[in-house]
C-alpha cells in the first residue's frame, strides 16, 4: 500500500472533547494505529508550541507521521496575542490545503476546539476544513469546549469527563505522563 492511500474506504470526522484528561492521548494512539497500518498521518497542534515527550517519540516515526505546531511556545493565558491568532490562522489555512489534497489519510487537529473557543479562528473556518475533506480522509478534532456546530458535523464524538485527577491535589504535570 502506498502510504498516502488509506487502508479504509471511507473516512469519518471524530471529535474528542470534554474537561477530562486524554483527548490528545487518544488522538495520538489513533495516529500510531494508522501508521502501523501504513497510512501517513498529519498532526496539526493549535495553541501549542512547546516540545513534549510525545513529540520526541513521534520524531522517530517521521516517515509516516508529520507534526506541525501552530502556537508560540506556551499555553495562552487570558486574551490571545495577535501573534497567537496569526499563527493559528496561518496554520489552519495550511491544514485546509493538506486535508483537501488527500495526501494524508488521517489528519488530527489537536486543540482546534479550544482554538475556536479562544477566538484564534472561527468555527466557520474550522468547518470549512471539515467540508474540504475528501471521502477517504479521517479527520480528528480535539480540545475542550467543542462548539455544538462541530459536534453536529462529526460522525463520532467522545467526551472525556474528569472523575478524579491528582492535579487537583497539587501534583504537577510529569514528564512522560502529562508532558
Amino acid at each position: 500500500m502506498n502510504s498516502s492511500e488509506a487502508p479504509w474506504e471511507r473516512g469519518y470526522v471524530q471529535v474528542y472533547t470534554g474537561e477530562g484528561k486524554g483527548k490528545t492521548t487518544a488522538a495520538l494512539g489513533l495516529a500510531l494505529r494508522a501508521a502501523g497500518a501504513g497510512a501517513r498521518v498529519f498532526i496539526a497542534q493549535f495553541a501549542k508550541g512547546m516540545r513534549s515527550s510525545e513529540l520526541a517519540a513521534l520524531d522517530r516515526l517521521s516517515d509516516l507521521i508529520t507534526v506541525k505546531q501552530y502556537g508560540r511556545g506556551g499555553f495562552i493565558r487570558g486574551e490571545p496575542a495577535e501573534e497567537d491568532i496569526s499563527a493559528a490562522q496561518e496554520g489552519l489555512a495550511q491544514v485546509k490545503r493538506i486535508v483537501a489534497s488527500g495526501e494524508y489519510p488521517l489528519v488530527i487537529l489537536d486543540e482546534a476546539n479550544i482554538a475556536v473557543y479562544l477566538g484564534l479562528f472561527s468555527v466557520a473556518d474550522l468547518l470549512a476544513v471539515v467540508e474540504s475533506r475528501p471521502e477517504h480522509v479521517e479527520l480528528v478534532i480535539t480540545g475542550r469546549r467543542a462548539d455544538q456546530r462541530v459536534i453536529d458535523a462529526a460522525d463520532l464524538v467522545t467526551e472525556m469527563r474528569e472523575v478524579k485527577h491528582y492535579y487537583t491535589e497539587g501534583v504537577p504535570a510529569r514528564r512522560g505522563i502529562e508532558k
